[in-house]
Parts: C-alpha cells; sequence; structure tokens
C-alpha cells in the first residue's frame, strides 16, 4: 500500500542528518520526495521506495489539498 504524503509534512526518519538534526519537511512529491532538514535547512531526495522505509513516525502532517483528494479515494482523517 502506498503511503499518505503531503508537502508539508514533517517527519522523523530511522537515522538523523549529520548535522545532528532529525525532524525533516517533506518539499516535493514525485517518484522520488524531496526533503528538508529542519536544523540545518540542506535538501536531499530520498526514493520514494526508500524514504517511506526509512520514516520513523510524523510530527505534523501538511493540509490536505483538493490535488490530494482523488474520486474512489478514501481519506482517513
Amino acid at each position: 500500500m502506498v503511503m499518505d504524503i503531503r508537502l508539508g509534512d514533517v517527519v522523523v526518519l530511522r537515522k538523523s542528518h549529520p548535522c545532528g538534526g532529525s525532524e525533516w519537511r517533506v518539499e516535493r512529491l514525485g517518484a522520488d520526495i524531496g526533503l528538508l532538514c529542519l536544523k540545518c535547512k540542506r535538501r536531499v531526495l530520498l526514493e520514494r521506495s526508500i524514504f517511506e522505509r526509512r520514516v520513523k513516525t510524523f510530527v505534523s502532517r501538511g493540509e490536505l489539498t483538493a490535488e490530494d483528494v482523488r474520486p474512489g479515494w478514501v481519506n482517513l482523517e
């Protein structure tokens, strides 16, 4: 099943960044997920499959937009 990821989500990954930061904000969605370290502002790209394996928790969720709601999809929030 595909993980529900939104722009603006703040996540904690299993490993922290070398700067010591552990929280990341989702900046880009697609085949690759763009992340911004909230401590040092470094940007990285992770493949979606790798991102889904490394996510530990969601700290906060981004806003649900009209593009996120697709006919036939069930949103659990």
